[in-house]
């Protein structure tokens, strides 16, 4: 939602790639530690002032305080001013990736209090927040991107229970809705109703994650045949109409540079071998199993309650306990107090983003995976500053997770937004973002 209010000196676009935001231009030097913007003419505050490099190195410099030392925020050297119209970032180390990290946002030094009074550059300025009810924008007038955006004001409102949403959907409050399953599609497409549905994919990492350090999860071969055992074809077919990209690593597909397709082949569903396996590692009884899932997340939820019929079939008695979303986040997230789990995980335009989380002792390592070689290939992979040989490195990584079964990867979920058919425009980002600049409503279909 604030993908609309702030943007940084570059901002994501549908495709994957960076475009100037706040910069009109940029520089990367030849070894990757210095990156020099030229701010863009014209671009203010929603309260009216102007955009000065004087802002832009308090924000870069505010958000490299609050990331810390485990962020790529680590390399920051200074944040120079070259002149009123030039800011020189520079590293302690070459980072070819650094630039995806230039998205945050720019926001104004003289704002005291900028989490209850949010200002930024965006298409929409902030009006109101209602914990938990609504968060409503209006447009900016002064948007410096000519013609956007469309709408006048938009209103996001905070549903904890997706079957109530659905039912505001149809009674016609709520004008676009996502993350809708197969079910409600097909009750929409057989009543006749005035929603369209736009696909897409949720660009998530969607998997039952494995707390490595679990006794069970602790043997390779036990992950393994929790990998054999769990069909992901099915759980795409019965949920997603089969319209998910199966995946079998900790990278989304749309980031194509960076992904490996083969890590999808490493597992097939195969009853016997997963069987084979447990045996191997002393557990051809079995083993109890806890899967724990945020409660607000039907397709978590749904893919929690497949996986544990799935579970059953080799002899693993699985259990799911369904918990809030802030209990997740404290006891799963923060303290790994948990045995499975079943989450979407979202990443930047950054390959290092999605792939360091698997590192020895890293803070967001849920997974508690611990491997000397994925940790040695991380090292190279982030030193590298050529393209093709980044890429080979993370490519290595994806396969190091498959082979070692780190989590049960099952795919990039498929994402069915309806749409109120008198709007256009919706676009999919490889990033959490609902661009509402986008959003039009079409000629003739009145407001």
């Amino acid at each position: 939602m604030v993908f609309n209010i702030y943007e940084g000196l570059v901002k994501p676009t549908s495709t994957g790639d960076l475009e100037p935001a706040v910069a009109s231009d940029y520089t990367i030097s030849d070894d990757a530690k210095t990156y020099t913007f030229t701010l863009r003419d014209g671009v203010t505050f929603h309260d009216g002032s102007a955009v000065t490099a004087e802002d832009v190195k308090y924000s870069i410099e505010r958000y490299a305080e609050i990331q810390g030392e485990s962020s790529a925020f680590s390399l920051l050297d200074q944040v120079e001013i070259v002149d009123e119209k030039t800011v020189a970032v520079h590293l302690t180390e070459g980072n070819s990736e650094f630039l995806a990290n230039l998205t945050l946002a720019v926001i104004p030094k003289a704002n005291e209090d900028p989490a209850g009074n949010p200002v930024g550059t965006g298409p929409f300025k902030y009006v109101s927040y209602t914990p938990g009810q609504n968060l409503t924008l209006a447009k900016n007038e002064n948007y410096w991107k000519e013609g956007a955006p469309y709408l006048d004001e938009v209103q996001f409102k905070f549903i904890a229970d997706t079957d109530t949403a659905f039912t505001q959907l149809q009674a016609g409050t709520i004008d676009i809705m996502n993350y809708l399953t197969t079910a409600q599609v097909q009750t929409l497409s057989q009543s006749g109703s005035q929603f369209e549905i736009v696909e897409g994919n949720m660009n998530l990492v969607h998997a039952m994650f494995l707390n490595n350090e679990y006794e069970p999860l602790s043997d390779v071969r036990v992950r393994q045949a929790l990998c054999y055992a769990v069909d992901r074809d099915a759980i795409n077919s019965f949920l997603f109409d089969g319209k998910s990209h199966i995946i079998g690593s900790h990278m989304i597909p749309s980031l194509q540079t960076w992904y490996e397709p083969e890590a999808e082949t490493v597992y097939t569903y195969d009853v016997n071998k997963a069987k084979e396996l447990l045996a191997e590692a002393g557990y051809g009884d079995g083993f109890d199993l806890e899967i724990t899932v945020p409660s607000s997340y039907s397709q978590h939820v749904d893919t929690a309650q497949i996986i544990v019929e799935q579970l059953a079939a080799v002899g693993i008695n699985a259990t799911i306990q369904k918990v809030e979303w802030s209990t997740w986040l404290e006891d799963v997230y923060t303290n790994r107090n948990y045995q499975a789990t079943v989450i979407g995980f979202d990443g930047t335009l950054a390959p290092s983003d999605w792939l360091q989380k698997y590192g020895t002792g890293v803070s967001n390592n849920i997974a508690n995976y611990s491997n000397e070689e994925y940790d040695s290939i991380l090292e190279q992979a982030l030193a590298a500053i050529d393209t093709d040989e980044k890429a080979a490195l993370y490519k290595e990584l994806q396969m190091n997770l498959a082979e070692n079964a780190a989590s049960v990867y099952i795919e990039d979920p498929a994402d069915f937004v309806a749409m109120d058919s008198r709007l256009g425009g919706y676009t999919f980002y490889p990033t959490a973002a609902w661009d509402m600049s986008v959003i039009y409503v079409k000629e003739g279909a009145g407001q």
